[in-house]
């Protein structure tokens, strides 16, 4: 009998359970159809320098938080795009994930403060929640140098914030090659470290968490 892998064992129970408490679950290929890949290009090719981000709720999450944002679409996006891929762009999307990014009116010609998330959901029954909140597994990004594939990420308003490395627990000391597994995606493809603030390893039995 074949030993069971770590998506049916690990990764496949996440999805399950974060379902069950309200996340949506979204498919690879819907999700990678939503960042701009080309079903037409070769498998290899598709994720290069991609997005990041779903795009368009991101943006429409953005003008529904924030009557008074007018600028372009995509003009956030590229702003994110554009930040420094080391801890200081990641101390800079902190600050926007915790609501105190800065966009101008120019209608009263002062800044406002960037509403990404809208936190009085915890104070919200599921059914009245105004964030969208979604997983996704096997997240493939390639920046021309070196390509990497998460095995989940979870993404509130189209922003990845949480990646999770799976396991399987009959592999000797798993929790730490997950972790040696984050940080050769730290070191060969950054970008993605910029929004995803908490990363995890697990093989089902073990958990270890840390701030990316």
């Amino acid at each position: 009998m074949s030993t069971p892998g770590e998506h049916k064992t690990v990764q496949s129970r996440i999805l399950a359970y974060a379902e069950a408490i309200g996340w949506t679950v979204m498919s690879r290929e819907e999700a990678e159809k939503r960042r701009g890949f080309d079903p037409e290009m070769p498998p290899a090719e598709r994720a290069k320098n991609r997005s990041l981000f779903f795009d368009d709720l991101l943006d429409a999450k953005v003008r529904e938080f924030n009557p008074r944002y007018a600028e372009a679409e995509g003009a956030l996006l590229w702003q994110f795009r554009h930040l420094h891929t080391n801890i200081y762009g990641n101390r800079e999307f902190v600050e926007h994930l915790r609501n105190r990014g800065k966009f101008f009116g120019h209608e009263e010609k002062r800044e406002h403060d960037l509403i990404l998330i809208d936190y009085d959901d915890r104070d919200r029954l599921p059914e009245a929640r105004k964030n969208i909140y979604e997983v996704t597994e096997e997240w493939v990004f390639h920046n021309g140098h070196y390509g990497t594939r998460e095995d989940v990420v979870f993404l509130i308003n189209g922003i990845p914030v949480l990646v999770i490395e799976c396991k399987n627990a009959d592999k000797q000391e798993a929790i730490d090659l997950g972790i040696d597994q984050i940080r050769r995606y730290h070191r060969e493809t950054p970008e993605l470290f910029v929004s995803q603030q908490l990363f995890t390893a697990t093989d089902a039995i073990g958990f270890s968490y840390g701030v990316s």
